[in-house]
């Protein structure tokens, strides 16, 4: 089996071309100190789908494991030739460059995701197709009723509730990785993923103009293993936020997010020096004994920095929008 390492701004490597699918169903499912529980997902996912009639591949990334998960996923691949497919990593570079490993080698017309854990269940795939096919481009699922520890399920509460606030995509899930894909929403080049940016595909393919559904699925406890879940995938979690919310909100018009901060910062120093001067003439103090005097300066030339960012920033936008298209079309009918 060749390694292959995916660097993290990898994107699209294979469906940019315009693959031609080949199978109904793609299944990605990154993988790391699984070993126990891919045999049995696999076996799951292949009773389902073979219930449905479907073709289908499965593509397991495996993200830098310490055990025999690799060993497994090879015997499964002499069993299963043509079906189970493996990207090894050569180390462990996080699920966002697994996913794009996988969405880049996929070969069906849905894609599904979901994690190798047992916790996501194949029974559900039929609900997912039934609800692409009421017209929706995006499918994720919403766990519930979630059989975590208070733990991991708690900063998640308070993670979808900022993001649904935030963002104006109402989701009770947004990091549940059992979701399914339209070809077309895979395959668009302005969805970039890197860094952690997996769990807020959901609010960019809403931005590109994509339906999204949420459709509640049976979650099952952990078998075997820990969660990698933790307060620093929760810190990371919601710097992507703040950095997605200004893609998505603030990319094409950056001014209207540094004018107004520049133009309050301006007008707050401006009010601070005008407080020193009232103290000069009211109780005689001298400006150059009042450090207020340098605040309200510091201020100002803050103001004046954040205006000239967001005009540098639009002179930037200006020219990229030159070489870009700044809408996403669904269908052209001649």
């Amino acid at each position: 089996m060749q390694q292959t390492q995916v660097p993290i701004n990898a994107q699209n490597e294979t469906v940019s071309e315009g693959t031609t699918p080949i199978f109904d169903l793609t299944i990605v499912v990154p993988v790391k100190d699984e070993q126990q529980s891919v045999r049995i997902l696999f076996e799951k996912l292949e009773a389902q789908i073979g219930q449905l009639g479907k073709s289908f591949e499965v593509i397991f990334i495996e993200d830098g494991s310490v055990d025999n998960t690799f060993e497994e996923l090879k015997q499964l691949r002499v069993e299963h030739p043509g079906i189970v497919r493996i990207v090894q990593f050569r180390r462990n570079f996080g699920k966002t460059p697994a996913l794009v490993a996988g969405f880049s080698r996929s070969r069906g017309q849905v894609i599904f995701t979901m994690d190798g854990d047992l916790q996501d269940d194949p029974e559900e795939i039929p609900r997912y197709l039934e609800k692409l096919d009421e017209g929706y481009d995006l499918v994720t699922g919403w766990k519930f009723p979630r059989l975590d520890p208070l733990s991991k399920t708690f900063p998640s509460r308070i993670f979808n509730w900022l993001v649904s606030t935030m963002t104006g995509v109402h989701l009770h899930d947004i990091n549940c990785g059992f979701k399914a894909y339209r070809r077309e929403l895979v395959e668009d080049p302005h969805l970039k993923l890197y860094g952690e940016f997996h769990r807020f595909v959901p609010v960019m393919a809403h931005w590109r103009g994509f339906k999204v559904a949420e459709i509640k699925v049976h979650h099952h406890p952990r078998k075997f293993g820990s969660s990698k879940y933790g307060f620093r995938r929760f810190a990371r979690g919601l710097i992507d936020l703040l950095n997605v919310l200004f893609l998505t909100s603030y990319l094409r018009t950056p001014l209207r997010l540094f004018g107004p901060l520049g133009f309050f910062t301006f007008m707050l120093g401006i009010l601070v020096d005008i407080f020193v001067v009232i103290r000069r003439f009211v109780f005689n103090q001298p400006i150059h004994e009042q450090p207020l005097l340098f605040v309200g300066i510091l201020l100002m030339i803050f103001g004046v920095q954040f205006i000239l960012t967001g005009l540098q920033s639009e002179m930037i936008r200006y020219y990229a929008f030159q070489a870009g298209e700044e809408y996403s079309i669904k269908q052209e009918l001649d």
